[in-house]
């Protein structure tokens, strides 16, 4: 038989779904055949997130239809579509850490009329191993999810699928916290299950990750599909233009920005022997070293869960140091409150951007003076001046390309790339002498993420020490001038971005090592 008269194992037609006066899908067709990896990508909005729910069962379309096989079928819940073989791994996993693996496995299985002896996990421990030998995702069904690295949680989300039937899968952002040892070897175990016959829709930013894994490429733009290309008859650069609707050159702005201000020779900010706990009480930080000079880009990589995040509270006065100091040149700032650090010179871009960083039920206005808004002239004395504050604000929005430039606008309707862009702005509007970003790119956009670098190199050159802290390898590459490798609480190791690879520093991330490393 051939591939044309073979029905596709998902077909999407005419699909629409409106929120309000949100158009997210018009009029969108997509399939997927079987023994197929094809990839679905877009900016933040366009649409692919709510395809994918209307595709297992969360959202009802509001016209168009959906094929399986040929067949029409509708899910009208999640449960259904995974009755019928489709399944998703989302992109934040949902396991319970204190379960093992056999018990998230179990949870959620219909008990077939044998009551409570369905609790039982030998069976379904025996039937996870023979899973993950089968389709090279090995992991132990005894082990306690929060024994497991990112890599191997992710493995577990897959075998439950697997394990219940699903031969369809549905796989958000599914590198975006991998090694990059750990994503190679992803991408191997989907090759090897489309050539079982399995159909894979996988959603990424990341374009070479994306031309890499997949047969065919789908690009949506404002809820519309712009195109469905073979991958490889195309490339990174035609894909991005695909997407955003222009060329788009991430490097081609470094030739446009300011003179460097020149690497200044005493470091801006350093950490010795910097100690803290975690949210559980154990130390999480233990005894990180490094000093960043004005002019330069320290970047962080490391798997998750190694200390970053208690690491960029440290600096900023979230999270109280139990030993060793931080300097801003030469004052002390160890153990200040927030506001008093900020207001010495550095600024904050949080891991979470709608928890720590803005307030989403607050208006654009509200969120960009947040932290000017004790200083003439945004007040005098107790109050505020809202005269000063629109026009700080409109500045603001017109500066960092913020969309809907509306200061009304509440800020939880923004999309993520346009909620990171005006918490950034309001970062970097008082020109700090240092900055601690915490995956500023996470999340958003490839339009997005090129405006974000942008800005992160404007306030390099100016003189600003930035440390940039992300799990995207090829980011820190790409931006970074220095980059130290967080394990297990210590940098251990420090190389030179642009000349090391990224296996060498995926090793180091796993505590491996890597020759020329400095500090291990």
């Amino acid at each position: 038989m051939s591939e044309a008269s073979v029905p596709p194992a998902i077909a999407m037609r005419e699909i629409s779904k409106r929120f309000g006066p949100v158009q997210a899908n018009d009029r969108v067709s997509f399939d997927v055949r079987p023994g197929e990896v094809h990839a679905l990508v877009g900016e933040n909005g366009a649409g692919k997130s709510t395809l994918m729910s209307i595709l297992t069962g969360l959202y009802q379309p509001d016209s168009g239809a959906i094929f399986m096989r040929g067949q029409p079928v509708k899910f009208s819940a999640p449960r259904e579509a995974i009755s019928a073989g489709i399944g998703m791994v989302h992109q934040h996993f949902m396991l319970i850490d204190q379960f093992t693996v056999a018990e998230n496995v179990l949870l959620g299985l219909p008990p077939k009329g044998r009551g409570i002896e369905r609790l039982d996990t030998a069976q379904i421990e025996a039937e996870l191993r023979e899973l993950g030998r089968r389709f090279g995702l090995e992991v132990d069904p005894t082990a306690h999810i929060w024994q497991l690295s990112i890599g191997e949680q992710q493995r577990v989300e897959i075998v439950r699928l697997l394990h219940r039937g699903a031969r369809i899968l549905v796989l958000d952002e599914p590198t975006a916290v991998l090694t990059p040892q750990e994503a190679d070897g992803l991408i191997a175990v989907l090759r090897g299950m489309a050539g079982q016959g399995f159909s894979i829709i996988f959603i990424s930013h990341k374009l070479d990750e994306v031309l890499a894994v997949a047969d065919r490429i789908t690009v949506l733009r404002r809820g519309q599909t712009v195109s469905t290309v073979e991958a490889a008859d195309t490339d990174r650069a035609e894909l991005a233009k695909l997407m955003v609707g222009r060329d788009l050159d991430t490097g081609g702005w470094e030739g446009e920005l300011p003179e460097m201000a020149g690497m200044s020779h005493r470091p801006v900010l350093v950490a010795d022997q910097l100690r803290a706990d975690g949210d559980r009480g154990l130390p999480a930080l233990n005894g990180i070293d490094f000093a960043i000079h004005g002019g330069e880009i320290y970047g962080i990589a490391g798997v998750a869960g190694n200390g970053q995040r208690e690491l960029a509270e440290a600096l900023t006065g979230l999270r109280r140091v139990t030993g060793g100091s931080v300097h801003l040149a030469e004052t002390a700032i160890t153990n200040l409150g927030a506001g008093d650090i900020a207001a010495a010179g550095v600024a904050h871009v949080p891991e979470d951007r709608l928890t720590t960083g803005l307030v989403g039920t607050m208006d654009l206005g509200a969120n960009a003076i947040l932290r000017q808004y004790r200083e003439d002239p945004i007040s005098r004395g107790p109050f505020l001046i809202d005269r000063q504050i629109a026009e700080f604000t409109e500045s603001l929005l017109s500066e960092y390309d913020v969309q809907p430039a509306r200061r009304a606008a509440k800020v939880g309707l923004l999309s993520g790339g346009n909620q990171q862009k005006l918490l950034l702005g309001r970062e970097l509007s008082g020109r700090p002498r240092a900055i601690v970003a915490m995956h500023p790119t996470r999340g958003v956009d490839i339009g997005a993420t090129e405006t974000i670098h942008r800005l992160l190199w404007l306030q390099r050159n100016r003189g600003a020490a930035i440390l940039l802290i992300s799990e995207d390898l090829d980011e820190l590459i790409a931006v970074c001038d220095r980059i130290g490798v967080i394990y297990d609480g210590r940098i251990v190791g420090e190389v030179e971005a642009r000349s090391t690879g990224r296996e060498e520093i995926g090793l180091l991330m796993t505590g491996g090592g890597v020759a020329g490393a400095h500090g291990v």
